[in-house]
């Protein structure tokens, strides 16, 4: 999937047809018919360079030993995987009775 409607895709669309927007709303030199035509076809355009370059880098910061993450089970929607913690033996902080605090002045 390209992601067309991700924020990233949508700013580098309006970065990179700013140029007709600013003529065609600011100083009226095409038409404002024209300026959105050209918005509309950079998103495609920038959904397309986006997916190239997240293609490209999926790879970068894994270390070698780290497994590759696994996709989620078919018919389970993204981010609904079960959460996975590791128990921590003990107790972080000592607990204290009301009999051993010093009385206070």
């Amino acid at each position: 999937m390209l992601g067309l409607a991700r924020f990233p895709t949508l700013f580098l669309a309006l970065l990179i047809a700013s140029p007709a927007l600013y003529a065609g709303f600011v100083t009226h030199r095409i038409d404002a018919q024209t300026a959105l035509l050209r918005l509309l076809i950079a998103v495609p355009v920038a959904a397309v360079m986006l997916a190239l370059f997240r293609m490209i880098t999926q790879g970068y910061g894994r270390t070698k030993d780290e497994p590759p993450k696994r996709p989620s089970a078919p018919g389970t929607p993204p981010g609904t995987e079960p959460l996975r913690a590791e128990a921590v033996a003990g107790e972080p902080f000592p607990h204290r009775r009301t009999e051993d605090a010093a009385p206070q002045p």
